[in-house]
């Protein structure tokens, strides 16, 4: 345990003992003055710091520095009332600050109660109170701002971290302020208390047990009790005044002890300030020069001990950054910023709010994080950080998905309805706005709550509005990840693969492939869905295959086929029988005759005419097989694939075109239909 854990240990147990253990005069004397340097250290602090924050330990400290002076008080009143006597510095405050008449000192006395009661300690405690009251109102939306810009990429999540933190010691800060304010209150009424009981029983012990005369009795005892009650009220003054600075301008990492000497002495010239005022005290006053200059020479030392510690590096990284800010404000390059585009956004209207506001329960933020973590799982892919935020330009209810500045989908909400989609297609069973579901572009109709039962017992499928965005963007992301795979993001794979294969990087990239020759084969995986995740593989076929070819689209197909297992298992669940429908052998023959081989490689060339009647044969079959509930899959053999998908990308982008090398040997395949031209 550090040494400045230790004192605050041996200091609190020195309360527990001047509560049972009678004290000498003189050790009272040095610890009055003690407790008048520390509330005149805290005042100062206390107007020096920026914010709440910088002493968040105040709290607790307020705390032990009333139980301290209440324990002096019990020390006191115990010498008072047994020796007649409580130390030169009571004394003193008894005679020479009051100038001996009692009557002045008991004036002084309420004087300063008041001050302190009914003046500033009932003004801190209304404030603490209204403070803890805003600023857990301000909360929620502190923490809502805080993920949207998370979201948003604005900050990472270390910063994001570090502000939720933030915005918690906050709360506790204010709150714990809220209930520490009474003990300054409670304070005030015990120091009057305490007066009372010194100056009555103060006067019977007198008179009863010492032989006094009433009127001897009544002069030492009063003079006794009013040095004690105002050497004890100035540094609770002192502090009362600081608990209202404090809150009208939270926790911490550390534990109190570490907290209490590392903000308590984060001022060193503070140190000098109350050290020389304490110094002043004794040479301009009659109180004992011994008991003074200790104390001042101590605080001296240790601000000139600590003004010699050299700045923390994170304070002087701090202001380097502040520095390198300025300057790249005033610098004319700074305009370059306002050109980045975000790679994914979604934009809403002002009705759509409560979708990101987590305190009207939206849980919009949560779901996007979530989606991310599906999709990179399931495509293998870092989608990029999704840019949340209000659009005045757009309808209340309406919102738009866009992808590098391209608005790709857009779509309306109704956040009191339900969206309800019938498994028959269009079906007027049940009353609503009709729509249609933006993700798959099925009939649909907005219903309101009192209809969900109903629609769910007719078989409709019933979706809430967070669902229904939540789906439509994950749609969106899963189409368009080929172009957010640019040359950057390829090279983040590139290196996090080499962590665990780097003899394979190295046979890949940069020769005989480059960093863009790689991401345009990832990116066509990614065009036709299949999954990039597990990149071993992907690397090993093009480690094989990219010395004989850098065609990308070749490449490709080498890819897809040491690919099977993951595309049979993608469209074959569960080992089921895998239904396709096939091309005839004249629409292969023309499509092989089509292709032409030049040195910039290979395409397809063949007359409209065929081209077009062979997209409507496709059409036909894949409209038949959705007649059945079935997904539309086309089969072909393994010369003519990428080149049955240029064709047809166009116009069916969402039909999986498979080669027969893309199967496993086990999978059953049935064959539903077969493409042929009329």
């Amino acid at each position: 345990m550090k040494a400045r854990d230790i004192s605050v240990l041996l200091s609190v147990i020195l309360i527990v003992a001047m509560l049972v253990i009678p004290f000498p005069p003189g050790l009272l004397s040095l610890l009055i003055i003690c407790n008048i340097s520390l509330a005149l250290l805290v005042l100062l602090i206390s107007m020096n710091m920026r914010e709440p924050l910088q002493f968040s330990v105040f709290p607790s400290l307020l705390l032990l520095l009333t139980l301290f002076r209440l324990g002096l008080n019990v020390s006191t009143t115990r010498s008072i009332l047994s020796k007649g006597e409580a130390g030169g510095v009571v004394e003193t405050f008894g005679t020479f600050v009051v100038g001996g008449n009692v009557v002045v000192g008991l004036v002084v006395f309420l004087i300063l109660v008041i001050i302190q009661f009914v003046v500033i300690t009932k003004g801190s405690e209304r404030v603490s109170e209204v403070a803890a009251r805003f600023t857990l109102d301000a909360m929620p939306g502190k923490q809502m701002s805080i993920d949207a810009d998370l979201n948003a990429g604005m900050i990472s999540e270390q910063e994001a971290r570090e502000r939720r933190e933030k915005v918690s010691r906050e709360s506790d800060f204010y709150g714990a302020m809220d209930g520490a304010t009474k003990f300054v209150k409670g304070d005030a009424i015990a120091g009057i208390i305490i007066v009372l009981i010194n100056l009555i029983f103060g006067m019977i012990i007198g008179v009863a047990q010492q032989d006094l005369g009433f009127a001897e009795a009544a002069t030492r005892y009063s003079l006794l009790t009013v040095g004690d009650g105002i050497v004890s009220q100035i540094p609770a003054l002192l502090i009362s005044t600081a608990t209202g600075i404090v809150v009208t301008r939270a926790a911490s990492n550390g534990n109190l002890g570490e907290d209490i000497m590392s903000q308590l002495l984060a001022y060193p010239m503070m140190l000098y300030v109350a050290g020389g005022t304490i110094f002043l005290l004794g040479l301009t006053t009659p109180i004992n020069d011994i008991l003074t200059i200790p104390v001042a020479l101590a605080l001296i030392t240790g601000g000139y001990m600590l003004g010699k510690t050299p700045k923390h590096a994170e304070e002087e990284l701090l202001e380097l950054e502040e520095e390198v800010e300025t300057e790249e404000m005033k610098s004319p390059e700074s305009v370059v910023n306002l050109l980045n585009i975000d790679p994914i956004e979604f934009e809403f209207g002002y009705g759509l709010i409560p979708l990101a506001d987590a305190n009207q329960g939206g849980d919009l933020l949560d779901r996007i994080v979530m989606i991310r973590r599906q999709l990179a799982i399931e495509l293998g892919l870092v989608i990029p950080v999704v840019r949340i935020r209000d659009n005045i330009q757009l309808q209340p209810n309406e919102y738009r998905i866009k992808i590098k500045g391209s608005e790709m989908a857009k779509g309306e909400l109704f956040l009191d309805h339900y969206l309800a989609m019938s498994p028959g297609g269009d079906d007027d069973s049940i009353e609503g706005i009709d729509t249609i579901e933006p993700s798959f572009g099925l009939p649909a109709k907005w219903i309101t709550e009192n209809e969900k039962e109903q629609a769910e017992i007719l078989g409709y499928t019933v979706v809430d509005p967070p669902s229904v965005v939540s789906t439509h963007i994950t749609e969106i992301i899963k189409a368009n990840a080929h172009d957010l795979l640019g040359r950057q993001e390829t090279q983040q794979l590139i290196d996090h693969l080499k962590e665990t294969y780097p003899i394979l990087i190295e046979e890949v990239t940069p020769n005989p492939l480059s960093v863009g020759e790689v991401q345009k084969v990832l990116a066509k995986l990614l065009k036709e869905n299949v999954s990039i995740r597990n990149l071993p593989i992907i690397f090993e076929t093009l480690a094989d295959y990219a010395k004989m070819t850098s065609d990308t689209d070749l490449l490709t197909e080498y890819v897809r086929q040491a690919l099977s297992r993951q595309i049979t298992n993608q469209f074959a669940e569960n080992g089921e029988t895998l239904k396709v429908i096939t091309l005839s052998r004249q629409i292969e023959k023309t499509i092989a005759d089509g292709v032409q081989q030049t040195e910039h490689g290979n395409y397809l060339s063949i007359d409209p005419t065929e081209s077009q009647k062979i997209l409507e044969a496709i059409a036909e079959q894949a409209e038949q097989l959705s007649y059945m509930q079935q997904t539309p899959i086309l089969l072909c053999s393994p010369a003519i694939r990428m080149y049955v998908r240029q064709l047809s990308e166009r116009y069916f982008p969402q039909l999986p075109i498979l080669s027969y090398n893309e199967l496993e040997a086990n999978i059953e395949v049935q064959s539903v239909g077969v493409v042929n031209m009329n």
